[in-house]
């Protein structure tokens, strides 16, 4: 025997005796599921765990510590129904897509699969403050899914996650060349949240039994202007409030189709009209100590 296998079922057998609950997570080799895996790793056993992925290589480290893979498509319902049997909690991580009937399809066939195999729990990855009629088009779909989830009657958990920090470098640019961040938000305030924070909560979630019927507003205990941020980032740094014709011109000068640079513009003005600035205690209450602070993040970068 190997010694990874040997550490394997050493720690299988530490979670021998423990009743079994099979969790399933989908789009799980994105970076919120690979860290909530990782989580989990530390509270269940691997056998406990399915990983749902389009391409089963992407998870091999998980398959390696005995984590089961599965392989489904969002757009194919057959798959998805086959790969939810026998599983008790699901983590129906959301779509991120730009075409926003496409992606409601995606995660109306999920919900769908999920019913049909009677699971007892859906833990689902929506957006702060979710609701209709949001200038953010992506909002649009996760309160979609949120009102499906609804309508089936199963025990839900939502956790309404702010923007995370991870996405801030995508967002500020070469801001360390220029010293400053071009950006069309205003004053409009974000509450940034560390993903990792959100993965180890939700590990705690699907492993607890007091969550049902919950919604969670996801975000960090303070909110902050892009002119907040630049000044974190570096006393001599500065926010410079383009518009939004020249933020488009200068994302389609970066050969983007035009959906995705209508996502992007959509996305900062939600966050000039404050979207994104709900603030909560709620991740701290499911962590069990203070979430990551967005001037530590920074430090980091």
């Amino acid at each position: 025997m190997s010694v990874l296998s040997n550490f394997t079922k050493k720690k299988a057998d530490n979670f021998a005796g423990k009743s079994k609950v099979m969790i399933a997570i989908t789009g799980a080799n994105g970076h919120l599921g690979k860290a909530t895996i990782q989580f989990l790793l530390q509270k269940v056993a691997p056998t406990d765990i399915v990983a749902i992925i389009r391409n089963p290589e992407t998870v091999n480290e998980f398959k390696e510590k005995g984590v089961t893979t599965k392989q489904a498509d969002y757009n194919d319902f057959n798959t998805l129904k086959e790969v939810f049997k026998g599983i008790e909690t699901v983590l129906q991580i959301s779509t991120i897509g730009v075409d926003i009937e496409t992606a409601k399809q995606q995660e109306k066939n999920v919900v769908n699969a999920i019913v049909e195999n009677n699971v007892k729990h859906i833990v689902y990855t929506s957006i702060v403050q979710a609701r209709p009629n949001t200038i953010f088009q992506g909002t649009e779909t996760q309160y979609h899914t949120e009102e499906l989830i609804k309508e089936t009657k199963i025990p839900y958990t939502f956790f309404r996650n702010s923007m995370y920090m991870e996405a801030i470098p995508e967002l500020i640019g070469n801001v360390f060349q220029t010293n400053e961040i071009r950006y069309p938000s205003g004053s409009g305030k974000v509450s940034f949240v560390s993903r990792t924070d959100i993965a180890e909560a939700i590990a705690n979630v699907l492993t607890e039994n007091t969550h049902q019927n919950q919604t969670y507003e996801i975000t960090g205990n303070k909110a902050y202007t892009f002119g907040e941020l630049a000044k974190l980032l570096s006393a001599e740094m500065k926010h410079i409030d383009i518009a939004d014709t020249t933020f488009r011109e200068e994302l389609i000068g970066y050969q983007m189709p035009v959906d995705v640079v209508d996502l992007l513009v959509s996305m900062a003005n939600g966050i000039k009209v404050g979207e994104f600035s709900y603030t909560s205690d709620t991740l701290e209450k499911l962590l069990g100590r203070k979430p990551l602070d967005l001037n530590k993040y920074v430090k980091s970068l």
